[in-house]
């Protein structure tokens, strides 16, 4: 570069250089003062010498709680609760993230196996359709035949022509909901295969496998602790997440893909939680319905308020002589399915026999879809008069609610639509589980940087406020036994950490320097 000419006056350096020269030195925040003028601190040295004096002394940074609100801030009950719900999420959501992980993953696997069962087991539950019928009471005598050691429960006739007869059957070495279920051939009454079937939608292997590997890890009662755990706690990890986005400012809501590092993981891990929250909601509600110590509360507060499920009755209105029993007078399977027919029931169905003198066939429709087919009567078995009926359409609300609900939940409700929202759903919260994740590593520990919330955050907390959370607190951990459990053993683990912290900090106060 060629220097400027003697006598000539070198070139104007830019304006911006300029401005930054202008700027006084920056002084250190121990630096003296001029003499004369009062001691200067830069805004955030007093927090910062809290700090580093807090880790000379043995002190945990988490332990240091500073008010950075100044003079004509306004305290607001959000102000004081925050500190406390962020503390809530943060530690929920590392220590209780990772059964929500499995559950997620699990639960995506489960929403994609109604196709692959389509696929697999094509050869059982599909044949090429044909003009020819075999009667249905055929098709259930193959079937009995064919397991001859088995107990006959239920028959769901073929739906359509393209469709198998299934047979359906309990024995004794099957677990629990567990059935051996026949494929029969409706126009030739030929056996397609035996497969042992779960549950009351009679599923596949395939997704019976995948089904209690989601709700329990195939580890029994024991795993059934895991799924529940994370329902329980979900929808707390969730209002909580929610509460914080919600508190944010406007401005800083929106995803952000600059600056990169902890800030635009932050913000895509807040926007895309705040976004799928109301679904993670529906699917804590519905999951816990049917677990195992919730489940149990939800079902006697159903019992206690008459919200259950109603069901035909199964006994005759009326007592069999002893001259009809001894005939064994009885319609069959055929004429049953054609008053059932009749009396309105159209979609896919199951016929329950008549068990013992006195009982009535049942039948039932087993539709899951939209609109939902669940309607049921009771038949004579020697008459074929309808002895009784229930309706889906009189159902109690919350009937109605948690069926809906359940196979929503299970992707049935709406079909292929159902099925794209749970998988879009699950993607998203295993982003955000990881996204979580992915900022405590960037702002670890051992880094240097922040740590968990402080602790003593209740007890800035108005005492009204206060109260309220405790008592509410006490009644969900009851309703919600196992959040209840969890959230009193990380109380006391909390607390005896915290003691420990102390401890240590009191002690390294103590001791002499050098």
């Amino acid at each position: 570069m060629r220097e400027p000419a003697a006598g000539r006056v070198a070139a104007r350096p830019p304006r911006w250089h300029r401005r930054r020269s202008r700027a006084p030195p920056e002084r250190s925040s121990t630096e003296p003062a001029p003499s004369g003028e009062a001691p200067r601190t830069r805004p955030g040295a007093l927090v910062r010498n809290r700090r580093a004096h807090a880790v000379v002394a043995g002190e945990p940074r988490t332990t240091e709680v500073v008010d950075k609100a100044g003079p004509g801030v306004r305290h607001t009950p959000w102000a004081a609760l925050r500190p406390l719900v962020l503390r809530l999420h943060f530690f929920a959501g590392v220590l209780v993230a990772p059964f929500v992980l499995i559950t997620a993953i699990t639960g995506l696997l489960y929403v994609l196996t109604p196709q692959l069962e389509q696929s697999i087991y094509r050869q059982q539950l599909h044949v090429p359709a044909t003009a020819a019928q075999a009667p249905l009471s055929t098709q259930v005598n193959v079937a009995r035949n064919a397991l001859p050691e088995a107990e006959f429960k239920a028959v769901r006739p073929a739906a359509t022509s393209t469709d198998t007869t299934q047979v359906i059957f309990t024995a004794e070495e099957l677990p629990e909901s567990y059935y051996r279920t026949v494929f029969v051939d409706p126009h030739d009454a030929e056996i397609r295969g035996v497969l042992d079937t779960y549950g009351s939608d009679q599923a596949l292997p395939l997704r019976a496998w995948v089904s209690e590997l989601h709700r329990g890890l195939h580890l029994g009662d024991l795993g059934r602790v895991y799924s529940e755990l994370a329902a329980s706690w979900l929808w707390v990890v969730v209002l909580g997440g929610i509460a914080l986005w919600s508190g944010r400012r406007r401005a800083t809501r929106a995803p952000r893909m600059q600056p990169p590092g902890r800030t635009r993981v932050s913000s895509w891990h807040g926007v895309t939680g705040a976004s799928i929250g109301v679904g993670l909601l529906f699917l804590s509600a519905t999951g816990l319905t049917w677990s195992t110590f919730a489940g149990d509360n939800v079902g006697k507060l159903r019992e206690t308020l008459s919200w259950e499920t109603p069901a035909v009755a199964e006994g005759l209105p009326m007592r069999v002589s002893f001259e009809q029993s001894s005939r064994r007078i009885d319609i069959g399977y055929d004429r049953v399915r054609q008053v059932a027919t009749h009396h309105g029931l159209t979609g896919p169905l199951e016929i329950t026999p008549a068990e013992h003198t006195g009982a009535a066939y049942i039948v039932r429709e087993t539709g899951r879809s939209w609109p939902t087919q669940q309607d049921s009567v009771a038949i004579h078995p020697m008459t074929g008069q309808i002895t009784d009926s229930v309706r889906f359409a009189d159902y109690p609300l919350v009937a109605k609610l948690s069926r809906w609900g359940v196979d929503a939940h299970m992707g049935l409700l709406f079909g292929w639509p159902n099925q794209i929202a749970l998988a879009a759903l699950m993607i998203s919260a295993i982003c955000v589980i990881l996204w979580g994740y992915r900022m405590w590593w960037l702002r670890r520990p051992t880094r240097g940087f922040g740590n968990p919330p402080a602790r003593g955050a209740w007890r800035r907390l108005p005492i009204p406020l206060l109260l309220g959370g405790v008592l509410v607190t006490i009644g969900v951990g009851c309703a919600v036994p196992l959040l209840g459990i969890s959230l009193l053993a990380f109380l006391c683990v909390d607390a005896l950490l915290g003691m420990r912290a102390t401890a240590a900090s009191e002690g390294g106060a103590r001791r002499p320097a050098g």
